[in-house]
C-alpha cells in the first residue's frame, strides 16, 4: 500500500502544465500543496502568480530570487567552458533546471514536505533533470512526476486546456497558440504547437527577447567586455555583477537581432525534438569568451579544453550537473580559465555578432613573432626541419605503399 502523501512541494511557473498539476494533486491526493516559483529572470511572467497560485489551491507559494545564484554559479561556469550542445543550444533550460531542484529540496526541507512535484513531461529532458537532482541530494524525498503518475488522467495538451477552463484556471496558453514557453535570464525557449513541423518558419509575433534582423538598427553597435580568469565582469569598462550583466547584454544585443537559434535536437530520452531559441546576450558573451581565449589560453590546453566541450554540453543537458563527473571536468575547466583576463570589443549588427578586437595583459599573442615584416625574432629556415621530422611517417608510409 502506498505511504499516504501529506504535503508536497511543487516547481510551480504559472504555465499550463503546472497550473494544471497544482489543482490535480490536491483533488488526486487530498495533500497540501506548497509552490515554488525560481525568479531566474522570467520578467513579466512572474506577474500576478501569488494570486493565481492560492486561488488555484496552494496553501502558500514561495518566489525566490536566485537571478544572481543563477549567473554566477549555473551560467558563468557554462561559459567558462564554452558549453554548446549540438553546435547551437546554450542550455538556457538546461542549466536552470538544476538550480530550481535544488532550492525546492531546500523548501521541501523548510516545510517538512514528504514529496515533490514537478510538471515535465514523459517525453522531455526537463523530467530527467529534475529527478536526477533530486535522487541525487535527497534520495529519500518522495517524487511525484504528474505526467507518468498512474492517477493522471490527460493525454494531451488541448485535455489540459479543457481541464483549466473548467476549474477557472487562468493559462498563458491557448488552442490557437498552443506552443509553450520558458524564459531565464540566459534565455527563452519555444517549443510545441506550428514548431513541431520542423518545416514551418516560426511566426515573428512568437519571438520576446529580440528584434528580427531585418528590424534591427541600420547602425552597428559596438560593445567591451572585460573578463577575469574567464568570467566577464565589465561592459564597456563599466563593472556590474553577473545577474545585471547578463541583463544588460540580452537588451543590447537583443535589440540588435542577435542570438535566434531554429534546431531539431537529440533529447535524452531518445528523440528528435524541434526547439526555438533566442539567447542574445548569451550569444554575445560566448563569442566574447572565446576571442579572449584566443590570445590568452595555450594551444595544447586549448585542444584538450575544446575536446571536451561536447561531454561538458552533454552532462548538462541530459541533467548530471550534480554527477561526480560534473564536478571533476569543471575543476579542469576552471584551471584552463587562470589566465583568461582581459577585454574584447565586438560589433553588432543586424543579427551579427563579430569580434573587431582583444588584448589581454596575459595575451600570448606576440607581433614581433607573427608579424609578415621584417624581424630578427624567427629564422624561418628552422621550418625546414620541423615540417621534415613531421613529414617522416607520411614519406615511410609512401614507400611501404610503393613496393606493395
Amino acid at each position: 500500500m502506498k505511504q499516504k502523501i501529506k504535503k508536497v512541494v511543487l516547481a510551480y511557473s504559472g504555465g499550463l502544465d503546472t497550473s494544471v498539476v497544482l489543482k490535480w494533486l490536491i483533488e488526486t491526493y487530498q495533500c497540501e500543496v506548497v509552490c515554488f516559483v525560481a525568479d531566474i529572470g522570467q520578467k513579466e511572467e512572474l506577474s500576478g502568480l501569488e494570486e493565481k497560485a492560492v486561488k488555484t489551491g496552494a496553501s502558500r507559494i514561495y518566489i525566490d530570487n536566485l537571478q544572481e545564484v543563477f549567473a554566477r554559479d549555473f551560467v558563468f561556469p557554462a561559459l567558462r567552458a564554452n558549453a554548446i550542445y549540438e553546435g547551437a543550444y546554450l542550455l538556457g533550460t538546461s542549466l536552470a533546471r538544476p538550480l530550481i531542484a535544488k532550492r525546492q529540496l531546500e523548501i521541501a526541507a523548510k516545510e517538512k514536505a514528504d514529496a515533490v512535484c514537478h510538471g515535465a513531461t514523459g517525453k522531455g529532458n526537463d523530467q530527467v533533470r529534475f529527478e536526477l537532482t533530486y535522487m541525487a541530494l535527497n534520495p529519500d524525498i518522495k517524487i511525484i512526476a504528474a505526467w507518468k503518475d498512474e492517477k493522471w488522467e490527460f493525454d494531451s495538451r488541448a485535455s489540459m486546456i479543457n481541464y483549466a477552463k473548467k476549474h477557472k484556471i487562468p493559462i498563458p496558453i491557448t488552442k490557437d497558440k498552443p506552443y509553450s514557453s520558458d524564459r531565464n535570464l540566459l534565455h527563452i525557449s519555444h517549443e510545441g504547437g506550428i514548431l513541431e513541423d520542423p518545416w514551418q518558419e516560426p511566426p515573428e509575433d512568437m519571438y520576446v527577447m529580440t528584434v528580427s534582423p531585418e528590424m534591427a538598427p541600420d547602425e552597428p553597435t559596438y560593445v567591451e567586455i572585460g573578463f577575469k580568469k574567464g568570467n566577464p565582469i565589465t561592459i564597456n569598462g563599466v563593472k556590474m555583477p553577473p545577474a545585471k550583466l547578463m541583463e544588460q547584454m540580452n537588451r543590447l544585443a537583443g535589440e540588435n537581432g542577435i542570438g535566434r537559434v531554429d534546431m531539431v535536437e537529440n533529447r535524452f530520452v531518445g528523440m528528435k525534438s524541434r526547439g526555438v531559441y533566442e539567447t542574445p546576450g548569451g550569444t554575445v558573451l560566448w563569442t566574447a569568451h572565446r576571442a579572449i581565449e584566443s590570445i590568452t589560453m595555450d594551444r595544447e590546453v586549448m585542444f584538450m579544453r575544446d575536446s571536451l566541450i561536447p561531454k561538458y554540453a552533454q552532462l548538462v543537458y541530459n541533467g548530471f550537473w550534480y554527477s561526480p563527473e560534473m564536478s571533476v571536468l569543471q575543476k579542469f575547466i576552471d584551471e584552463t580559465q587562470l589566465n583568461v583576463t582581459g577585454a574584447v570589443r565586438l560589433k553588432l549588427y543586424k543579427g551579427n555578432c563579430m569580434v573587431v578586437g582583444r588584448r589581454s595583459p596575459n595575451s600570448l599573442y606576440r607581433e614581433d613573432f607573427a608579424t609578415f615584416e621584417k624581424e630578427e625574432v624567427y629564422d624561418q629556415r628552422d621550418a625546414t626541419g620541423f615540417i621534415k621530422l613531421n613529414a617522416l611517417r607520411l614519406k615511410i608510409e609512401s614507400l611501404v605503399k610503393r613496393q606493395l
